[in-house]
């Protein structure tokens, strides 16, 4: 067999493994020639020969990309979420406060935010 005449689906019959499709760890025990072939033959094809080729996914793979593109990134949300916000403070109260919150074992918005919440009568347990 010639490169031009490589399928990657030849791999699977040449290695009687017909009823599996070529995964990443079938890939990955290919010679280094039998994967530069695949390589050179999907770099010749036409985005319409790659649509073509392409099948749909099947209801658990279309599950795992909509888990997968619905999920933020980020820290996670925390009530309704949060804002930033610029607060101008005296520096020595600012100082205080950080000294205090770093004590305690807190970040200063978590400290500015219990302080708030005792201030208006919040529950600061959360």
């Amino acid at each position: 067999m010639n490169d031009a005449e490589f399928r990657w689906n030849d791999w699977n019959m040449q290695h009687k493994t017909r009823k599996k499709a070529l995964d990443g760890r079938m890939f990955d025990a290919m010679s280094d020639a039998e994967k530069q072939r695949i390589y050179d033959e999907i770099d010749r094809m036409t985005p319409e020969e790659m649509e073509a080729r392409s099948k749909p996914l099947t209801k658990a793979q279309r599950d795992k990309w909509e888990r997968a593109t619905k999920k933020k990134m980020g820290r996670p949300k925390i009530g309704a979420g949060s804002v930033a916000i610029s607060l101008t403070m005296e520096k020595g109260l600012l100082k205080r406060a950080d000294a205090y919150a770093k004590s305690h074992g807190l970040k200063r918005a978590q400290l500015i935010a219990q302080a708030l919440k005792s201030v208006i009568g919040e529950s600061t347990a959360a």
